[in-house]
């Protein structure tokens, strides 16, 4: 495939002037490209600037508010909502995240409920931001429905991410994952290629293994270790849309199609106070784990790939596929 480089801040310049000329705010377009690249930057591709056309297309559409102002909706000291005004998560998490600092602080533990939301990208960029800070932090998010429950043909649970950060010298521990065993965009792919995917990916519209992606998209995704990960899936359906009040993955509409009505999807962040709630011996206790991990033969802390692929980025830029740069380079003309 015909890759071009480039720079960090030619990337993020780009989204931005793909998202303004679609109707969203400078403030917004620059919040959500910074999250895009970050994404990129990590190698998370199917979070990054591959989403910018549909992002563009949903702005233009008014499925997405590009001009939103989220607000803060307070609840009780350790407790507040995030009302996102159906526009981008990420300038609802840029607003949250301060916030859930500040009470953290005063509290021990604080929560933040983001509603009338949409895609929130890699949900371990504010786990990630708040252990930093010294916390613990969890983010619950759900998606439009892709997985059927256990022994179920019909699709009605997300891929539902969850993510977890805790403080580690200087680059935190953080683990992030969608609970479908592959991303959806595998199978896409495989369609556009005319491949077969593996056994074991999704199942068809009756409900059985296959191995043809168009009927696989057709179908659901097979959730990550079976019965246990369907379970894991609805778990984060609640702690989501069922605690910010937001709709369901069986209700929300497409990410990708750039019509339809706002998905109104629920993100939830949790962030405790570590060095309190340990009495002081978190950060002992989790480096001495750490060190468990590094003297035994095979094992690793999860994240180093995306360590390293930052180092990359900040050396060599970021190899973007040839017509996707063009697709966006023509949104913004």
């Amino acid at each position: 495939m015909n890759e071009v480089t480039l720079s960090i801040d030619e990337a993020k310049q780009l989204c931005i002037e793909a998202l303004t000329a679609s109707g969203a705010s400078e403030i917004n377009a620059e919040i959500t490209a910074e999250a895009l690249v970050r994404a990129e930057i990590d190698g998370q591709k199917g979070h990054g600037l591959s989403r910018v056309p549909s992002y563009s297309a949903q702005v233009k559409s008014g499925k997405v508010n590009g001009t939103a102002q989220p607000v803060i909706e307070d609840v009780k000291p350790g407790l507040f909502r995030v009302n996102a005004g159906f526009g981008f998560a990420y300038p609802a998490l840029r607003m949250a995240l301060p916030e859930l600092c500040l009470r953290v602080k005063q509290n021990g533990i604080a929560a933040a409920a983001i509603h009338r939301s949409h895609h929130f990208g890699v949900a371990g960029q504010p786990c990630e931001d708040l252990a930093r800070e010294g916390f613990i932090a969890f983010v619950y998010g759900n998606t439009p429905k892709a997985i059927a429950p256990f022994g179920a043909k019909e699709k009605v649970l997300g891929t539902n991410p969850i993510a977890f950060g805790a403080p580690l010298d200087t680059d935190p521990l953080v683990i992030d994952f969608a609970l479908s065993t592959v991303a959806r965009g595998k199978i896409m792919a495989a369609k556009q290629a005319g491949r077969s995917i593996p056994q074991g990916w999704a199942l068809g519209p009756d409900g059985e293994p296959t191995t043809q992606a168009e009927t696989a998209l057709q179908g659901s995704m097979l959730p990550i270790g079976g019965v246990k990960g369907a379970a894991l899936a609805l778990m984060v359906e609640i702690m989501s849309a069922c605690l910010a009040g937001a709709a369901l993955g069986a209700e929300a509409g497409s990410l990708f199609e750039g019509e339809g009505e706002p998905p109104d999807l629920g993100q939830v962040v949790l962030a405790i106070d570590a060095a309190s709630l340990s009495a002081g011996n978190f950060s002992s206790r989790i480096k001495d784990l750490a060190a468990i991990y590094e003297e035994l033969e095979g094992a690793r802390l999860p994240g180093l790939n995306r360590l390293k692929n930052r180092k990359t980025a900040a050396e060599d830029g970021l190899l973007v596929p040839g017509p996707l740069l063009e697709e966006i380079r023509h949104i913004k003309q």
